[in-house]
């Protein structure tokens, strides 16, 4: 019994720590996931526009600010869009995370970007990582339709 409480305790202790964003200043020059160059990146705003178009990108270089990064683990971003909206980004096969130094952080980030229906669920989800309160989850009741990035890599530029 003592070695199964054990064993527990251990690999909850093991879960808890892998449960944190990776430590990390998020300087220029610094990657995360594939290595990516920077050149031809396109701002995200243009993309934006292009896609309301009804163009795809399957793989894009795109350049944006970082507002938000998820405070459990890292594993999701949200960028800055000029109309006052965010895009999310996931990171492919859930492969790598950004320290939450990557906050306020210009990034270019290889990887496929298109428009998606996010359901409530998932919007309850982000705003429970995100530690909102439970009226601010509560009050998420559609779907929403957003810009959505699957990350292959990120590299920090400003």
């Amino acid at each position: 019994m003592k070695k199964l409480f054990l064993t527990v305790a251990i690999a909850g202790l093991g879960f808890m720590a892998n449960a944190q964003p990776p430590a990390g200043d998020a300087k220029p020059g610094e990657w995360y996931g594939e290595k990516v160059i920077t050149e031809g990146a396109v701002n995200i705003n243009d993309v934006v526009a292009k896609i309301n178009d009804g163009a795809e990108f399957p793989d894009a270089k795109i350049k944006a600010k970082i507002v938000e990064v998820c405070p459990n683990k890292g594993c999701w971003l949200k960028l800055e869009l000029n109309n006052g909206e965010t895009a999310t980004v996931k990171m492919k096969d859930y492969g790598f995370f950004l320290p939450l130094a990557a906050k306020g952080k210009t990034v270019v980030i290889d990887g496929e970007v298109k428009m998606k229906t996010t359901s409530v669920a998932e919007l309850r989800h982000y705003a429970e990582d995100a530690k909102k309160s439970k009226e601010e989850i509560e009050a998420i009741t559609q779907p929403k339709k957003e810009l959505k990035v699957m990350a292959k890599g990120i590299v920090v530029v400003e």
